[in-house]
């Protein structure tokens, strides 16, 4: 198939590109900076010469939207906003106006779509739709607000030869350098993979094979469209999941971190607390109602395999001629 991939120079594309590639297929990234074969240069606001890689093509997966690795400030927020919104009504002009219009369009969301919950998981039928909650910053609402915005510019698209697909992803765990894993790990390894606020709240993840099967999956199931969560079916409470990470690398003991202590380790990695403080408890309705098989549900076992990988990677790299690994520019969405 030939699969064209708006924004795919960051983590999440990297993953998809690699996989993809290898498995056969043709892959276009458009991109803002193209730097390699197999990139062309998009905007991601207007129409222009790189539609005419969406015409003909097989499979696009939209991926362009500023990274959420920043602080949230009003104009990162806004920038968030735009990015999003410009970069999917972009793509859905171009399917539009394509002689040959892709036959399926898969749509990056994200599982922040839901409310910040303890008491349930979130599906795709039953899940909670986030707002303004009570004891959260007025902001993570606005999260939610870039979320439905992203979709709805997906559903509004007139591309009836086309079907729609939005990914409400979790995190994608994936051994790449400056990748959340990564970011994680480094912490564990530190000593300070501890409980944060509590640790009470529930971290959604999936891992990097299983994004790319589902993504797969979703291709070829002709008759699925709409949201659907990639996420592994097991999420678990942050203080779970950071001993889980311990234990994979032997890492004993991480300190814990108030709610303040988070506030400042965000600002001093230009981050926010949202990413590590909201409740992200989303599990996979449709995909495991449809017969879909995660190689990795559980996350010790995810974090065991991962952990493996970043391993032999580095002892790949410390041999004699041995040649560096792909990696993504950047641990957001590129564009």
């Amino acid at each position: 198939m030939k699969i064209v991939i708006p924004g795919g120079t960051g983590q999440v594309g990297a993953v998809l590109n690699r996989a993809l590639t290898a498995a056969g297929h043709e892959v276009v990234v458009l991109t803002r900076r193209p730097a390699r074969d197999g990139e062309v240069h998009w905007d991601g606001e207007t129409l222009g010469p790189w539609a005419a890689a969406i015409d003909g093509s097989d499979v696009v997966i939209n991926l362009a939207g500023r990274s959420v690795s920043c602080r949230y400030t009003a104009p990162n927020l806004q920038a968030m906003m735009d990015s999003r919104v410009h970069s999917t009504e972009v793509v859905g002009e171009a399917i539009a106006s394509a002689a040959r219009p892709p036959r399926v369009w898969l749509q990056m969301s994200t599982a922040t779509v839901y409310a910040h919950r303890f008491d349930a998981p979130n599906d795709e039928a039953t899940g909670v739709i986030g707002g303004s909650e009570p004891d959260v910053p007025d902001y993570w609402g606005y999260s939610v607000q870039i979320a439905r915005a992203w979709e709805r510019a997906q559903e509004e698209a007139d591309t009836p030869h086309t079907r729609k697909v939005a990914l409400r992803s979790a995190m994608v765990m994936s051994p790449d350098r400056g990748g959340v894993f990564d970011v994680l790990l480094r912490l564990a390894r530190l000593g300070l993979g501890g409980p944060v606020a509590g640790g009470g709240q529930y971290v959604s993840w999936i891992h990097d094979q299983d994004f790319v099967r589902a993504v797969e999956f979703l291709i070829e199931r002709d008759d699925l469209r709409g949201p659907v969560n990639l996420a592994a079916p097991e999420p678990l409470p942050q203080r779970a999941f950071m001993r889980a990470l311990r234990s994979a690398w032997g890492v004993p003991l991480g300190l814990p971190a108030t709610k303040w202590m988070a506030e400042l380790g965000a600002f001093a990695l230009r981050s926010d607390t949202e990413l590590l403080l909201k409740s992200r408890r989303v599990v996979p309705g449709r995909l495991l109602d449809e017969g879909f098989v995660f190689d990795y549900a559980g996350w010790p076992e995810a974090a065991g395999d991962l952990v493996r990988r970043v391993r032999r990677s580095r002892l790949n790299r410390g041999r004699p001629g041995a040649g560096m690994p792909v990696l993504p520019r950047s641990s957001g969405s590129g564009a």
